[in-house]
């Protein structure tokens, strides 16, 4: 098994946390991961995207150029990353935010409202987690139970209160997708 994936969007919407999140969690699994950060120059609204790898074998290069998945937040990124999904690969993308619409056929294509189903969650800023939930399900690259144990690593310990909801985030983006996260 081998996911090389893509994951955009603007600062604050928890682009690197996601990714930080599958890397910890391949980790605990027994994983190779590797998790490759990029910013713009601001750091709340800008550009933001992060490189995840995960592997049964040893990752050999952190970078990532022909993602087989990629998480799209926003339509600058959906512009940057769309076309350099492989074929036959996985986009993801936060139809809320992101107007654009992908021409490709040669790639499987999920589109889900995730800003509006975090606010009906009461909690805007777990649109990530849907878009992660719904990965995770249609993927199974890593498990929720992997991904929860790192939630509190992510989280930091101030923050511990939130796990509930984003555990909820999680199981909605996979039920938006056909059904539960394999634990």
């Amino acid at each position: 098994m081998l996911e090389e994936m893509i994951i955009a969007g603007f600062g604050g919407q928890g682009v690197m946390s996601m990714g930080q999140l599958i890397a910890y969690a391949g980790m605990l699994e027994g994983k190779g991961v590797s998790w490759l950060p990029s910013y713009g120059p601001e750091q709340r609204g800008g550009t933001a995207n992060c490189a995840v790898v995960v592997s049964d074998e040893p990752v050999g290069s952190p970078v990532v150029t022909r993602p087989s998945t990629a998480i799209i937040l926003n339509n600058p990124s959906f512009d940057k990353f769309e076309p350099r999904i492989r074929p036959g690969g996985l986009l993801i993308v936060n139809s809320s935010l992101v107007t654009k619409a992908s021409g490709r056929e040669d790639i499987k294509l999920i589109e889900i409202p995730a800003t509006d189903m975090a606010n009906d969650l009461g909690n805007s800023r777990v649109a990530n987690m849907i878009l992660l939930g719904a990965f995770l399900y249609y993927a199974q690259v890593v498990s929720e139970g992997a991904v929860i144990e790192s939630l509190k690593k992510v989280l930091g310990e101030e923050k511990h209160h939130l796990i509930e909801v984003n555990k909820l985030a999680l199981q909605k983006g996979a039920s938006f997708v056909g059904g539960r996260i394999p634990v």
